[in-house]
C-alpha cells in the first residue's frame, strides 16, 4: 500500500473511532420496570422510603438493596494514560469509561468511572475513603510511578473492600500466565529461567514482583539508568527494595549486560531493544515486547531470534491483555466476600488463565483470547476459592 493509502486509512480509522466514542461508552438502565404510577411509587417515592428505613436499621442490608456492594470504581488523576503520560483527569475519562464497559462485558459486574483532579495522594485517599458507601471494589487505573505504589497501600489499608492497580497487578498476572504457556509449549520449567524486564515502574515492578513469588530466582530489573543493583545511585525507595531481592549475580550496566544467556525478555518500557542484542540471548529464548503501540522490538524482528513472542497490541499474535485478568479478579474478590487482593489470589488467577489456554497451546497461543468465554468465570472462581 502507498504511503498515501496508509495515511487515508488512519484517516478513516480516526473518524470511526471518534463516531464511536461519541456521547461515551456507558449507559444506565434500570433493573426494575418503570412503565407507571405503581412502577414508580415501588422504585421511587413512597416505596424506597421503606428500603432506606430498613438500611439505616441494619446498615449490611446495602448489600442486599443497593448495588453498591457489586460495584467497582474505576478510578485514575490522568498522569499514566495508556502511551500518553500525564494528560489529566479529562481526557483520560475515556479509557476509564472503556474500563467501565469491559468489566460489564467480560466480569458481568457494574462499575462507574472516577477521574480526580488532584495528583495528591491525601486527597485521592480521602476523596475515595468518604466515597466508600457508593461502591465495593476500587480498580485503580493509569496512576504514574511512584506515587501509584504509595496510594494503593494506603487505600488497601483505608478501605475495607477489594482494592487494585490493574496496571500493576493485571499487567503481572497476565505475564506470569503466558510465561506459564510459554513453558509449557517449550516443555521448560519456570523457577529455572533467566528474567530480564526493562521498566521499574508499575508493570515492571509487579511483574518482577510476582515472579519472585511464582518462583523465579534469576530477574534482572532495568530503568531508563540501567540494571537495579544495590548501592546504584538514583534509586527510589521501591527501586532500592526491589534491587535488593533480585539480580542475584549482582549485574551491572546497561541492557547489552542483562540480555547475555538470558532466557526471557519482558519489556516494559518504551526504549528500543537493539536486534543485535537478541543474538546474545540463550537459545530458544522467549521475547515480550509489551510497550505499546510501539514494541520494543517488532515482532517480526524477533521472529528471527524467539521462537515464542508476544505483544501487547492486538494486531499480533500472543497479545498480553489486561482484560484476561481485572474481570474475572475482581468478581472473584466480591464473590468470595474478600476485602483485600491478595498475593495468593493473584497467582490463581495467572494459574486460572493458562488452566483455560492449555487446550491448544501453540508458540503463537500462549494466553487464551479475551474472548473466550471461560477466561472471567474461571478467574473468579480461582481468585475465589484462593480468597477462602
Amino acid at each position: 500500500m502507498t504511503e498515501a493509502g496508509d495515511t487515508a486509512d488512519l484517516e478513516i480509522r480516526r473518524e470511526e473511532i471518534l463516531t464511536a466514542h461519541h456521547g461515551g461508552k456507558l449507559n444506565i438502565a434500570p433493573s426494575v420496570p418503570l412503565g407507571g404510577a405503581r412502577d414508580l411509587s415501588i422504585a421511587y417515592s413512597p416505596g424506597v422510603a421503606e428500603v432506606s428505613r430498613v438500611i439505616a436499621a441494619d446498615a449490611s442490608l446495602t448489600k442486599s438493596y443497593t448495588w453498591s456492594d457489586r460495584l467497582v470504581a474505576v478510578v485514575s488523576d490522568g498522569t499514566a494514560v495508556l502511551g500518553l503520560g500525564d494528560i489529566g483527569p479529562r481526557a483520560a475519562l475515556p479509557v476509564m469509561e472503556g474500563k467501565a464497559a469491559l468489566f460489564k462485558a467480560f466480569g458481568g459486574l457494574n462499575s462507574i468511572p472516577l477521574v480526580l483532579d488532584t495528583t495528591d495522594v491525601d486527597e485521592i485517599v480521602q476523596t475515595l475513603v468518604r466515597l466508600r458507601p457508593s461502591f465495593g471494589a476500587v480498580n485503580l487505573e493509569d496512576i504514574s510511578a511512584p506515587r501509584c505504589f504509595e496510594l494503593e497501600r494506603r487505600l488497601v489499608e483505608a478501605l475495607d473492600c477489594p482494592v487494585m492497580h490493574d496496571d500493576q497487578h493485571g499487567t503481572a498476572i497476565v505475564v506470569l500466565a503466558a510465561l506459564r504457556g510459554a513453558c509449557a509449549v517449550q516443555q521448560r520449567q519456570l523457577a529455572p529461567l533467566k528474567v530480564v524486564i526493562t521498566g521499574a515502574g508499575a508493570a515492571g515492578v509487579a511483574c518482577a514482583e510476582i515472579l519472585i513469588a511464582a518462583g523465579v530466582t534469576d530477574i534482572t530489573v532495568l530503568d531508563s539508568k540501567g540494571i537495579l543493583v544495590p548501592g546504584r545511585p538514583g534509586m527510589n525507595g521501591v527501586k532500592a527494595d526491589l534491587a535488593a531481592r533480585t539480580n542475584p549475580r549482582r549485574l551491572s550496566g546497561d541492557v547489552a549486560t542483562a540480555l547475555a544467556g538470558a532466557d526471557v525478555f519482558i519489556g516494559l518500557s518504551c526504549a528500543t531493544l537493539p536486534e543485535r542484542l537478541l543474538a546474545t540471548m540463550a537459545p530458544e529464548p522467549m521475547v515480550f515486547a509489551l510497550s505499546n503501540p510501539d514494541p520494543e522490538v517488532q515482532p517480526d524482528v524477533a521472529a528471527r531470534y524467539a521462537p515464542i513472542v508476544a505483544t501487547g497490541r492486538s494486531d499480533y499474535p500472543n497479545q498480553i491483555n489486561n482484560v484476561l485478568a481485572f474481570p474475572g479478579v475482581f468478581r472473584g474478590a466480591l464473590d468470595a466476600g474478600a476485602t483485600r487482593i491478595t498475593e495468593r489470589m493473584k497467582l490463581a488467577a495467572a494459574e486460572a488463565i493458562f488452566q483455560v489456554a492449555t487446550d491448544d497451546l501453540a508458540p503463537d497461543r500462549i494466553v487464551p483470547s479475551p474472548f473466550d468465554p471461560r477466561v472471567a468465570a474461571t478467574v473468579a472462581s480461582a481468585v475465589a476459592y484462593a480468597a477462602g
